[in-house]
């Protein structure tokens, strides 16, 4: 039994599929409502919201088909399951083309039904937590440049509403091009410390001699060219943040110098006797594991730990794929515009090869490829042409809906590296039915 709120239309001409599917339903917990026809139903969904709708492809007077597009036209976000004893390719994409979220084939297997509503009732869960997401999020500032509205950055952002209240230390992991800078500021534009300027140490593209110096400054005379006394980061940094990107290749020598900074938060300049104190609040980042590096002696165990409070990862683009229409579209403005163009769209077969790209840069290589197209393009739309890589988007053909079913599966599973739990997500199933599906469809890895 379970208890949910949801509310359950079923539209079928035939009174025992009605009656079936409502007795299912009813003893799983849901509210249930019946119509005949989409003309009834059409009357009910006016008058109440129904969070989930199983349309019957083969109604009386305006079909199945017809009714799911009216039905998106009153609410798009209302879930509607497609019922056909007609199982053709071409009715089951026609649906989902129109945003149809599934189907299921006359006669029906309970299990099967179940199933397939219980991950519609997941999916409604998920959209209704994003919602209340954005809305929390919403009290962020300045962040602007954090385009998307995926789960994955939505979680992000709430991360950085949460510890920005704070003055914990943070890590951000994420892969190089994820925009971990990004976050760091949205960190500290959101906290106290916001009227100082957020100081960055780039730790990776400063000398091993010099990040001493450069971190706790020095006096003058205390090295060759030392002409003057000059502040450190953490000195800098006295009431606001330091964000130290790519801490990961700092020496074992700085680690230890770094650790007993943020310990006592006091700190002597290279060459001087004085001792500093400094109220800062330290954010770093890393595109490496840092607790694997711990285990292989790279990176120290108290340095990590004292680091290690907060932590936030920032998912790789290839598993926000509904960002990159966002992103492309919010990249395609800015170079049009710094670039004097008129290019404001991207074509459709464009936007499907980008969306179809793996992105191993990630956001930061999405930017650099609008940028290039914006510069070799013509006219207004940003072309397939105008990308430096050709992919086949050409729509397949498949004989049946379990080849159809076969075939996207596999490039799912291709797609996340046989990550089965990442392509199970995906898929909007379980493990386990992913693991049967596999097994049903004979896939094996690297066919």
């Amino acid at each position: 039994m379970m208890d949910n709120n949801l509310s359950i239309l079923v539209v079928d001409d035939e009174l025992s599929v009605r009656d079936s599917l409502s007795n299912w339903f009813i003893e799983d917990g849901y509210t249930v409502d019946t119509a005949e026809d989409a003309k009834v139903a059409l009357k009910k969904i006016e008058a109440y919201h129904f969070h989930i709708i199983l349309i019957d492809i083969k109604l009386p007077g305006m079909d199945g088909l017809e009714l799911n597009r009216r039905i998106k036209t009153i609410n798009e976000d209302t879930i509607v399951i497609i019922m056909t004893a007609f199982a053709s390719v071409d009715s089951a994409v026609e649906a989902l083309k129109d945003g149809a979220y599934d189907y299921v084939c006359k006669p029906f297997d309970p299990d099967a039904v179940t199933h397939i509503i219980r991950n519609a009732s997941k999916s409604i869960q998920l959209s209704q937590e994003n919602l209340s997401l954005q809305d929390r999020i919403k009290s962020l500032v300045n962040v602007e440049d954090i385009i998307g509205e995926s789960e994955g950055i939505l979680n992000v952002l709430e991360q950085v509403r949460v510890v920005a209240e704070t003055d914990s230390t943070v890590i951000i992991n994420g892969d190089s091009g994820t925009g971990k800078e990004l976050i760091a500021k949205a960190i500290h534009m959101n906290s106290s410390r916001r009227f100082f300027p957020m100081v960055t140490v780039h730790c990776g593209a400063i000398a091993e001699n010099l990040m001493e110096s450069e971190l706790f400054g020095h006096e003058r005379g205390a090295f060759t060219g030392a002409q003057y006394a000059r502040k450190g980061k953490f000195e800098m940094a006295d009431g606001a943040t330091l964000f130290l990107d790519e801490i990961s290749t700092i020496s074992m020598k700085m680690q230890i110098e770094i650790l007993r900074v943020l310990e006592t938060k006091k700190f002597t300049r290279v060459g001087g006797n004085r001792e500093f104190s400094s109220d800062f609040r330290v954010i770093c980042a890393t595109n490496r594991d840092l607790a694997t590096m711990v285990k292989n002696g790279e990176f120290r165990e108290d340095l990590f730990y004292r680091l290690n409070v907060f932590s936030i990862d920032i998912p790789p683009l290839r598993e926000r794929v509904e960002d990159i229409k966002l992103l492309s579209e919010h990249f395609v403005k800015l170079y049009a515009d710094q670039m004097n163009k008129g290019t404001r769209h991207i074509g459709k077969r464009a936007a499907k090869a980008l969306q179809n790209y793996a992105f191993p840069g990630n956001v930061r290589e999405l930017e650099n490829l609008i940028e290039r197209a914006i510069v070799i393009g013509t006219g207004d739309t940003v072309q397939l042409k105008d990308l430096p890589f050709q992919q086949n988007i050409d729509k397949p053909t498949w004989e049946s809906i379990q080849d159809m079913e076969h075939h996207h599966i596999e490039s799912i599973l291709k797609k996340y590296d046989w990550n089965i739990s990442q392509a199970a997500k995906a898929l909007g199933v379980d493990r386990v039915t992913l693991y049967s599906k596999i097994k049903k469809y004979k896939i094996e890895k690297g066919s």
